[in-house]
């Protein structure tokens, strides 16, 4: 019986994920990472939705379940005339949403692989041959059955299979995160669209959060040598309390990203790659997942079949499940950071649109659904 060769660049969450749920297949996985190593580590924290961690629960052999941190309650603000009013809320027995941090995942995900059959190969990437399958670095080229690309954003290796067609912005913003101990009984995830920007609150354990601030980089570059004091009297004010501690922050420039190209031959793009979107609704990740999701279940589909992977209808079946719902996700979410931006027009009737969205039991509904299982 024929070996399906399987490649998957890249040594982020998406290329650490795919190959432990591919493997589950019983693939020849080669997972390959660059060659380096940062002193910088991940601060990030990163929100994931119930059915997206019951599909790792179900592909990932011996996940480590407390490594996610449930939540039971979001609050949404919206700031106005120097007021925070809250105008959304949900209040749940059951769990709404998981937090992880980004750091202890890579690490758990890489103890993993070292019990799996996939080859991790620590090199450099050189070149693609789209044509033949063909991946190549300075000492040798290996062809495979089918190649999963997850370099992230700004990888110039699409170039070839997307050229320049996808839908982009530039935000002129950066995200500043860090993490934050607090005494807050039952803080729950919190959305705070203010004036400067987007602020969100992460719980991932009980005294402690991470936040992220969407702002302008004429506000981030003014004021870079005091966003740090600037950010806890923000969360000072914003939380009603002064007994909190602020760790280092980490920054990163933002802008929108959707490709309309997903694959070329037997290449697929996974990741930020296919679609980098603004962090204010916590999508980002999820949408990853479900990526990861489908082309799990295309391949297993082939696999139970007896179908080959190599010239198979998997690439083009992805991309046109996947597109529909990337495309309308990241430009709802840039919709959304649009409707929450100061408008002369709109703000003054920004407020009652608020309160009849919040009084709707349907528009709740959906909202938590689209949340957990995306537009599915």
């Amino acid at each position: 019986m024929k070996k399906h060769k399987i490649c998957i660049v890249g040594g982020g969450l998406t290329g650490l994920i795919s190959a432990l749920v591919l493997s589950e297949k019983g693939l020849d996985i080669d997972l390959i990472v660059e060659n380096t190593s940062s002193k910088n580590k991940d601060l990030r924290v990163t929100a994931i939705s119930e059915k997206n961690l019951k599909f790792l629960k179900s592909t990932i052999k011996n996940i480590n379940l407390k490594l996610f941190y449930s939540v039971k309650k979001i609050n949404l603000f919206f700031e106005e005339n120097n007021q925070i009013k809250n105008f959304l809320n949900f209040d749940e027995k059951k769990n709404l949403m998981f937090f992880f941090e980004n750091r202890l995942i890579k690490e758990y995900l890489n103890k993993l692989l070292k019990k799996t059959k996939v080859r991790v190969q620590k090199k450099t990437i050189k070149s693609i041959d789209l044509a033949e399958n063909k991946v190549s670095n300075n000492l040798s080229s290996q062809s495979y059955d089918l190649i999963v690309l997850c370099l992230g954003l700004n990888s110039p290796i699409y170039q070839k299979i997307t050229g320049n067609r996808e839908i982009k912005k530039n935000y002129n913003e950066h995200s500043i995160t860090c993490y934050v101990k607090h005494e807050i009984k039952d803080i729950g995830a919190q959305q705070f669209f203010l004036k400067e920007g987007p602020l969100a609150i992460l719980p991932y354990n009980k005294n402690k959060f991470s936040v992220v601030w969407s702002i302008e980089d004429k506000y981030f570059i003014k004021n870079q040598t005091i966003i740090l004091n600037n950010l806890k009297t923000k969360l000072s004010n914003l939380l009603n309390t002064n007994k909190i501690s602020l760790g280092k922050i980490q920054s990163y420039p933002l802008r929108m990203s959707l490709k309309k190209s997903y694959y070329k031959k037997n290449t697929i793009i996974l990741g930020d790659g296919l679609h980098a979107v603004h962090p204010l609704a916590g999508q980002g990740f999820n949408l990853i997942l479900r990526d990861i999701e489908k082309l799990y279940e295309l391949i297993s589909f082939n696999l139970k079949l007896g179908l080959s992977i190599k010239d198979s209808s998997i690439p083009r079946d992805f991309s046109d499940s996947r597109k529909p719902e990337n495309l309308l996700m990241g430009l709802g979410i840039d919709t959304t950071r649009k409707f929450f931006r100061s408008n002369k027009y709109l703000d003054p009737i920004k407020e009652n649109i608020l309160k009849n969205f919040s009084k709707s039991k349907l528009l709740k509904k959906i909202t938590k659904r689209v949340a957990n299982l995306g537009f599915n």
